[in-house]
């Protein structure tokens, strides 16, 4: 996410933002070190805060100047992100990632256990910020979010080298490893801020539209973009046998692109000549057109009714933003 479009929402929520980085830090400070320092460094290394950020503006405004609901509020947003976070620790093991942010991983500073352990304590934490928010059905709904993000990264893990995979099943995956969270973070923001369930109901709509977004625009990103810009070497979802959207759109329009993928899976292909030839295929445009798709979706969804006091303007932003972080 980023950028420009998306920049002036973040900036009406910034002391919110910074709040919430305090939160952070507290939420992990005062345990064992073992896990504490590596949870610390997690956080310290930073990140866009977006799911925070969608909490905050999911919020009917009038409980933003409440210190009741703003407190309530924030440890949602901090719950939310501490979910994330956990599930970064425990992406980079399962990944074999060496590199977060410019700072090597935990799995690879302090190997596979440390990891396990930070990451089970970050998801520990969460739960323990969000009951503090008084809401049984907050923690329900964060709940079931955790619960689908670890059943895509099993479907994940079924997929992988499967490049015979349908549009549909990717689409389940998505949903569940990286739009849930989305989701969860917008419902979160108008639940516990006091929102109806009408508008909750959108509001999460919203949300796992811009999560889908989110991450078809990150896969193409994987053939597209710079390492310096994603963070990652370029074809890393290639190498690990991830496929996704531009993969499928462009094997269903040459089929002969198969046979080379499932080569480079196995070790005799050029990867780096693949994914040039996979970054200018037409299926690259294809993906494209399907995450816009998701993004004027998102915008549907909070248009087309009442959000009982959310900030429908700089949710606009935000789905814009995935846009801009793309071009």
């Amino acid at each position: 996410m980023s950028t420009a479009a998306a920049a002036p929402a973040a900036a009406a929520f910034a002391p919110l933002l910074a709040e919430c980085e305090e939160r952070l830090r507290a939420a992990v400070a005062d345990h064992p070190a073992e896990v504490a320092r590596p949870a610390a460094d997690t956080l310290a290394a930073g990140g866009k805060r977006v799911r925070p950020l969608l909490v905050f503006c999911s919020a009917p405004a009038p409980a933003l100047d409440d210190p009741t609901r703003r407190d309530r509020l924030l440890r949602a947003a901090a719950a939310v992100e501490l979910v994330h976070m956990a599930t970064l620790v425990h992406d980079d093991l399962l990944d074999g990632a060496t590199m977060r942010r410019g700072r090597p991983t935990v799995s690879a500073s302090l190997g596979a256990d440390r990891a396990v352990q930070t990451g089970d304590f970050l998801f520990a934490r969460a739960f323990g910020e969000l009951t503090l928010a008084g809401s049984a059905t907050a923690v329900q709904h964060l709940a079931a979010a955790a619960l689908e993000l670890s059943r895509g990264e099993m479907d994940q893990d079924r997929a992988a080298f499967d490049f015979g995979l349908a549009e549909d099943a990717y689409l389940a995956r998505c949903r569940r490893k990286t739009a849930s969270l989305f989701a969860v973070a917008c419902r979160l923001g108008g639940l516990v801020g006091g929102a109806g369930e009408a508008a909750q109901e959108r509001l999460a709509a919203f949300g796992e539209n811009v999560g889908l977004a989110f991450q078809i625009f990150d896969d193409i990103l994987d053939l597209t973009g710079s390492p310096s810009a994603t963070g990652k070497r370029v074809g890393a979802d290639l190498r690990d046998g991830t496929v996704t959207l531009p993969m499928i759109l462009a094997i269903a329009e040459e089929p002969a692109l198969r046979a080379a993928l499932e080569a480079a899976g196995d070790g005799d292909g050029d990867h780096r000549e693949l994914c040039a030839r996979l970054a200018r295929h037409p299926g690259v445009g294809r993906a494209r057109e399907r995450a816009l798709g998701y993004v004027a979706r998102a915008r549907e969804a909070v248009a087309g009714g009442p959000l009982d006091g959310a900030d429908a303007a700089a949710l606009a932003a935000i789905a814009d933003g995935v846009v801009d972080r793309y071009s």
